[in-house]
């Protein structure tokens, strides 16, 4: 079956002043309706640089897009913008990380709503008005019919959030983008936001991207998990496999430095060491080896020279160590500083 979303060896490289910044660097994935994958990484690993290009929003004077985007089929690398401008907030739509900087002050939160409404659907304003209304009733704003006419800065974190929800399926997209939807915002409106837009896709049926640093958000959340480091995908597979049994050292990193409730107080968080690479000059062979702490496990001079690949299918890390070693070192080393919340 044809995924609802392909993307296969994506490439997106920026024109500085200091050089060409590899931001992406030959990534592929798959989602279905109804899915949500969740995309997580570091700062500037590329997550969000993906997504954007995956809704043609880079400036393309200075962007370099190679690959393969489809969406149901339609090839999006290098469609003209009026094909773009007709897809964004009807077919795919994206909630961004600040509301506050994403909404226009100058405008109310209804017209906000509404425009992109009339803009794909024909509406009057009172039917586009109306609409907006009733999208802001559905993601749990009270009084909607009054809060239409508020200003961004009238609204708390919370209700901005839930109003940027409103803007992006207003429409009903197929494909909706989450971008850190939940960042600073306290961890009960988090729950809220994310139970939101999971009952919203049990509504509509759309396939979900969630955008995100934070692994314990997408532990209850996600169907699959992509994990990128650098511009690329070290680590693929359904959030069970790679939350329990994770194959790359990366991901062991990221495990290792969440806070987790069965842990000694006392027990300080173990970091991943170093920093993530330069991506105008990123190291050769496997990018994370700078970091890696089992380079000395793999012969010779692999992970300095030669690029390791990802598994097409299924659960794979891009990674030098054999499917066995990675299930022995996680085993003996890493699951036991995890405590009871990874296991096989």
């Amino acid at each position: 079956m044809t995924a609802f979303l392909s993307v296969r060896e994506l490439y997106v490289r920026f024109a500085t002043e200091d050089g060409t910044v590899k931001a992406v660097d030959g990534l592929s994935f798959d989602l279905e309706r109804g899915r949500t994958l969740g995309i997580v990484g570091e700062s500037g690993s590329g997550k969000s640089v993906t997504n954007l290009a995956v809704l043609g929003l880079h400036e393309p004077r200075t962007t370099e897009i190679r690959g393969e985007i489809l969406l149901d089929g339609q090839e999006l690398t290098g469609a003209p913008e009026s094909a773009l401008e007709k897809l964004r907030g009807d077919r795919m739509a994206m909630i961004f990380q600040d509301s506050l900087t994403a909404l226009s002050p100058y405008y109310t939160v209804g017209r906000q709503i509404a425009e992109p409404f009339r803009k794909h659907t024909g509406a009057s304003k009172r039917e586009a008005r109306l609409r907006a209304v009733e999208m802001l009733e559905k993601v749990g704003i009270p009084n909607a019919a009054l809060r239409v006419d508020d200003y961004p800065h009238q609204f708390s974190g919370g209700m901005r959030q839930r109003a940027m929800i409103a803007m992006a399926l207003v429409c009903d997209p197929e494909l909706l983008i989450a971008d850190e939807p939940t960042t600073a915002l306290d961890v009960t409106v988090q729950a809220q936001i994310l139970d939101l837009l999971k009952d919203l896709q049990q509504q509509t049926g759309s396939a979900i991207i969630l955008i995100t640093h934070d692994l314990g958000v997408v532990a209850h959340t996600v169907d699959e998990l992509l994990v990128m480091y650098a511009g690329r995908a070290v680590e693929r597979g359904t959030v069970r496999e790679v939350l329990r049994s994770p194959r790359h050292p990366y991901t062991w990193g990221l495990l290792g430095s969440m806070p987790r409730l069965t842990s000694d107080v006392e027990e300080p968080l173990a970091p991943i060491p170093g920093t993530p690479p330069s991506l105008l000059a990123p190291p050769p062979g496997c990018p994370f080896h700078p970091r890696c702490a089992y380079t000395g496990e793999v012969g010779g001079d692999r992970c300095r020279t030669e690029r390791p690949d990802i598994a097409p299918d299924g659960h794979g890390a891009a990674c030098h160590l054999s499917p066995e070693r990675q299930r022995t070192v996680f085993a003996e080393r890493i699951r036991p500083r995890l405590g009871r919340g990874a296991s096989s």
